[in-house]
C-alpha cells in the first residue's frame, strides 16, 4: 500500500513509497481518507526531529487524521464509521498520569505519537487502531473531520485555562488569541462558543484570515499588538514567536490566565525586563502555563465544539486539498494557506 514517509533526521527524504500492510495491534481496520498538514510535519520533513518505530528506518507521516472503518473485531465500530485516531499513546510502563488516561501530561517522556515519535502515522492507505484510541465522528462532519486533532489541542488548552481560573471567582469576558492559523482560529472559535469577546492578533492583514476572524464574530488585529485591548482575561498564544509570546502575556489583566500552545524555535534571544514581568505576574495574580497534545476527553470536547460550529466557516479553513502523489506540494506553504489537507483516497 502507498504511504507518505520520511527518514527522521534526514532533510528532504520525504517520499511516497510502498509499505507492507499494517502490522500494528488493534482490531479496528481503517481506510485512510485524509491527513492534515501542520508545522510539526514540515519540521519533521526538514530533519529537525521525529522518531521512527523501533527497528524501522522510516516514519510514516500524518498525525491529523480522518479514516473510515472497514472492519472491527471488537464490535465497537461499524463498517463505514468515520474515525479519528488519537495521536499520543501512554508509555509502556505508565507514569501516574498515563495510567489514568492523562497521557497528554506524561511525566517521563516515554509516550509514543503517531507520525511523530515511535508510531507510524496516518498518511497511508490502511491502518489499524485500538478502540480506546479511536474517536467516532458523525457522518455529516466528514468534510471537516480532519480538523478534530488540532481542535482537540485547543480544547485541552481551554479546559486547563478554566480549571486554573477556578482557583478564584473567574468569569472571563475577553480573550486574546495570537495567530490566525488553524490552531489560532479554532482557539478563537472555542472562545466565541463560550460567549467571550475574542480578539485575534495576526500578522496577515490581507488574504482569507482577517475575513475568517470577522465572520466568526471576533475582532482581527494586526500586525502590531498595539491595537489589542490593554487588559484581557484570557490569552491563548498560538504562534510560538518569542516577541508575540511576551507581548501577549503583558496584555493579561488582574487574575488573568494565559496558555502557551505555540512551540518556539531554539536559539532565539530577546531583551526583556525579567524583573518587570515577574512583578506584574505576581502583583496581578496572573498564571501562565504551557499546553500540548490532548487526551480522549479533549477529542470528545473538540468533536462537540465542531458539531456546534458553522459548518461552512469550518470548511473555509481548509484552503487546499491535494492527492497523496502531490504530497510534496502540500508540505510547502503558499501565501494564503490556512489548513492544507492530503487526500489518501478510498481505493481498494
Amino acid at each position: 500500500m502507498k504511504a507518505l514517509t520520511v527518514i527522521p533526521g534526514v532533510a528532504g527524504s520525504v517520499e511516497v513509497r510502498d509499505i507492507p500492510e499494517p502490522a500494528e495491534p488493534g482490531p479496528v481496520q481503517v481506510r485512510g481518507l485524509e491527513v492534515g498538514v501542520c508545522g510539526t510535519d514540515r519540521e519533521i520533513v526538514a530533519g529537525e526531529f521525529g522518531v521512527a518505530p523501533p527497528g524501522e528506518e522510516y516514519l510514516v507521516l500524518g498525525h491529523e487524521s480522518l479514516g473510515r472503518v472497514t472492519a472491527d473485531a471488537s464490535g465497537t465500530f461499524a463498517p463505514g464509521d468515520l474515525v479519528v485516531g488519537i495521536v499520543r499513546h501512554p508509555d509502556p510502563q505508565p507514569c501516574a498520569n498515563c495510567a489514568v488516561g492523562e497521557w497528554d501530561m506524561c511525566r517521563n517522556g516515554d509516550y509514543t505519537e503517531h507520525g511523530i515519535k515511535g508510531l507510524p502515522g496516518f498518511a497511508r492507505e490502511r491502518y489499524r487502531l485500538d478502540p480506546a484510541f479511536a474517536v467516532r465522528l458523525d457522518p455529516d462532519v466528514e468534510s471537516i473531520g480532519v480538523l478534530l486533532e488540532p481542535a482537540s489541542v485547543v480544547a485541552k488548552a481551554w479546559e486547563h485555562l478554566e480549571r486554573i481560573g477556578a482557583r478564584a471567582h473567574f468569569e472571563p469576558r475577553t480573550a486574546l488569541v495570537t495567530g490566525a492559523g488553524p490552531v489560532g482560529l479554532l482557539a478563537a472559535l472555542l472562545g466565541v462558543l463560550r460567549g467571550l469577546d475574542v480578539h485575534v492578533l495576526d500578522r496577515n492583514t490581507t488574504g482569507p484570515k482577517p475575513q475568517l476572524v470577522a465572520d466568526l464574530g471576533a475582532t482581527h488585529h494586526g500586525p502590531s499588538v498595539d491595537t489589542v485591548p490593554e487588559e484581557v482575561d484570557v490569552v491563548l498564544e498560538c504562534t510560538g514567536a518569542p516577541t508575540v509570546v511576551f507581548d501577549s502575556i503583558y496584555r493579561l489583566g488582574p487574575g488573568g490566565v494565559g496558555a502557551l500552545t505555540g512551540v518556539s524555535s531554539m536559539g532565539r534571544t530577546l531583551e526583556i525586563d525579567a524583573g518587570g514581568m515577574n512583578r506584574e505576574l505576581v502583583l496581578e495574580n496572573n498564571a501562565v502555563f504551557g499546553s500540548v497534545n490532548a487526551n480522549r476527553r479533549h477529542y470528545e470536547q473538540a468533536a462537540d465544539a465542531l458539531a456546534k460550529a458553522d459548518r461552512s466557516w469550518l470548511e473555509r479553513l481548509i484552503t487546499r486539498r491535494l492527492p497523496l502523489h502531490r504530497a510534496d506540494e502540500a508540505l510547502h506553504t503558499e501565501e494564503n494557506d490556512v489548513k492544507v489537507v492530503i487526500e489518501i483516497g478510498e481505493a481498494d
